[in-house]
């Protein structure tokens, strides 16, 4: 079975609002002000959320009293696909630290980049650089740490965003402050490391003024896409001039790390990169513009701030610029793009919320989503308060899954400086019928140590049976999830069959090559 794609959106927006429903909302609590950075979608279709918080004034009780440092700590919870949670850990050094980006790794863990101002104390293993440095640390599935890195000089370096690569290794994007190297009051930090988190490769870029990065995804050819929000005219190594006050600064690096094109976009105005997204052919730009017609941004603005998005090839060339209002002031925080089964991008869901400037419209201070099609033109719009509603709430991130449900995860107050962490799942059937799935997905696959089963059906309870090609039972268990993994460890190299059956009588199996 698989989905069959829907036709051209053709109906009203109001109808397709009205598809939405909250599956569940969690809320964790504080009495202080908790930063929300990520939600992180993991291998096995979970969800890390990741931030920083101060143990000693949460309403949560501390992990460890002796981890107390009434500091901010790196912070992560992760959830089941039910909005359980499943464990929630801290890393702690003796000064703040604040944990700012999260990827998974293709053996399910996950790297965590963050900027520290600890030395050596409580967990953190390495001394202070000087100033504040980057501080990484590898966990497993579990919250574990496998390693940790502390990188910097004596200048004051922050990290911003990191990625894992085609060969395993990891880029790691941040800004450095007056570094010996650098160019101008803030530049652009690229580190480039091995799976082990040996130190490959560092590069510094920059304009005589500020450039700071905002985001970085991974490209299909292993290297990865930068951007940046840069007051910088062509100086330093910035080859491209800006338009006005602050510009969109797109950079492309090759897997090693070398800069193969860069671009700049703006208007008269403030214009502020926030996330990029991947295309089936490109990459999706996309921030906060206060830009009219000026520069090289082709459409104006309607009020306040409005999102401005540009679609490029992956040469880099543009395709087309769309902008969109929600009036005040309007923040893009995430982005996500739908695919087919051939790579073809079918949609793009963009998440963010609108700050009250002056007066106070309705929807103002709520998080937002908005859906377009595969060209940027708009099919549906809605506001998302979940169960419950602050007087102040704002988006940090979202995430569409691959079952056609959304995660949104941001800060709900009544009052600034008491932010609690708001998660919502929602259900789209809209959506839903865009993604293309299979009745049973096994990833990786060959394997050589933990697999994947992923199931296409509805269903409350599944058993999952391992056998191997003589018939013979090996494994079997039950499983309320989606995406269930199993030990392969103990199999000699060969082929299997892995075969499921739900407890609404649906069946299907695949082989599984063990390497």
């Amino acid at each position: 079975m698989k989905k069959i794609y829907i036709g051209a959106f053709t109906m009203c927006t109001f109808l397709f609002a009205s598809a939405q429903d909250v599956v569940w909302q969690k809320d964790i609590k504080s009495s202080t002000q908790d930063f929300l950075s990520q939600v992180t979608t993991t291998i096995d279709q979970q969800y890390l959320i990741t931030g920083s918080a101060i143990q000693g004034g949460s309403l949560r009780e501390p992990q460890a009293t002796s981890k107390q440092n009434n500091g901010y700590d790196f912070h992560l919870v992760k959830l089941n696909q039910q909005g359980d949670q499943v464990w929630e850990k801290y890393f702690a050094g003796n000064n703040h630290d604040y944990l700012s980006s999260t990827v998974t790794t293709q053996d399910g863990g996950s790297l965590l980049g963050g900027t520290s101002y600890s030395g050596k104390s409580l967990d953190k293993k390495e001394d202070s650089k000087g100033g504040s440095d980057i501080w990484l640390i590898r966990i497993n599935e579990f919250g574990d740490e496998l390693w940790q890195k502390t990188l910097g000089t004596s200048a004051d370096e922050e990290a911003r965003a990191v990625i894992q690569t085609t060969d395993l290794g990891f880029f790691v994007a941040g800004n450095v402050q007056n570094s010996a190297k650098g160019y101008g009051s803030k530049d652009i930090l690229i580190i480039k490391l091995d799976k082990n988190g040996k130190e490959i490769s560092q590069l510094v870029l920059g304009g005589k003024g500020l450039d700071e990065v905002e985001k970085m995804i991974p490209t299909k050819d292993g290297g990865a896409l930068l951007g940046i929000y840069s007051r910088s005219t062509t100086s330093g190594s910035k080859q491209t001039e800006n338009f006005g006050e602050g510009d969109y600064w797109i950079i492309k690096l090759s897997k090693d790390g070398k800069v193969e094109w860069e671009k700049n976009y703006g208007g008269k105005g403030d214009d502020h990169l926030r996330t990029l997204g991947l295309t089936s052919n490109g990459y999706i730009i996309g921030g906060e513009s206060r830009s009219e017609r000026s520069g090289n941004k082709t459409v104006g603005i309607e009020e306040g701030t409005d999102v401005w998005l540009i679609s490029l090839n992956e040469r880099g060339d543009e395709e087309w610029q769309k902008s969109y209002n929600f009036k005040n002031r309007d923040v893009l925080m995430g982005m996500s793009a739908i695919h087919s089964a051939d790579d073809k991008t079918k949609g793009i869901l963009l998440g963010g919320y609108t700050q009250a400037e002056g007066r106070i419209e309705a929807d103002d201070e709520k998080f937002w989503m908005l859906y377009l099609d595969q060209n940027g033109n708009e099919q549906w719009r809605k506001h998302v308060e979940g169960e419950s509603r602050k007087r102040e709430e704002r988006l940090s991130d979202i995430k569409l899954n691959r079952d056609g449900s959304i995660i949104l995860a941001g800060t709900s107050a009544e009052e600034l400086g008491k932010e609690n962490w708001k998660i919502v799942k929602l259900g789209d059937k809209q959506l839903d019928q865009l993604i293309e799935k299979q009745d049973i997905k096994i990833y990786p696959n060959p394997v050589s140590d933990y697999a994947y089963v992923e199931i296409g059906f509805d269903f409350q309870e599944a058993d999952i049976t391992l056998y191997d090609m003589g018939g013979r039972q090996l494994q079997s268990l039950k499983t309320k999830n989606k995406v269930t993994k199993i030990n392969t460890q103990p199999l000699i190299q060969g082929a299997y069959l892995i075969s499921i059956k739900t407890d609404t009588n649906k069946t299907a199996s695949a082989k599984l090559i063990k390497k």
